[in-house]
């Protein structure tokens, strides 16, 4: 509350020099209405956009959840979709391996059921149709 407060004020303090100097400029010298209300015009566009972009909503994000039924109705097991997160992580058949303690010719056999699973060609197919699915995050 103390924020708006000061942000408030601080625009009605800017608002009043502005005035104060522009009746000055009126007076004193040879400037012509045209600028100084152009001026004046720039100020208020600048302060409609600023105020506009913070008092605006910001969209609020559904929190991602795993559709688990998806996931039972697709009878992924918790291996494949072990497999499947590290395949939205990049890594290649050998590297999936290692993180996971398992032979690369294991890692195949769980891609290749994914891709069954998934109704896919491959792999970066997969990833979209599990994403979609809402079993991995986008």
């Amino acid at each position: 509350m103390k924020r708006i407060i000061l942000v408030f004020g601080a625009i009605v303090i800017l608002l009043m020099l502005l005035f104060q100097t522009s009746k000055l400029l009126w007076v004193s010298s040879d400037y012509k209405a045209e600028w100084i209300l152009a001026l004046l015009a720039l100020v208020f566009l600048g302060i409609g956009i600023w105020v506009s972009r913070y008092s605006s909503p910001k969209p609020k994000e559904e929190p991602w959840q795993q559709d688990l039924q998806k996931i039972e109705q697709l009878g992924i097991s918790k291996r494949e979709l072990e497999v499947l997160e590290a395949l939205s992580d990049g890594l290649s058949n050998k590297e999936i391996g290692q993180r996971l303690f398992v032979s690369e010719s294991t890692v195949k056999t769980h891609v290749s059921n994914l891709l069954v699973k998934l109704d896919a060609k491959r792999r970066t197919e997969a990833l979209t149709r599990a994403q979609q699915l809402r079993i991995l995050p986008k």
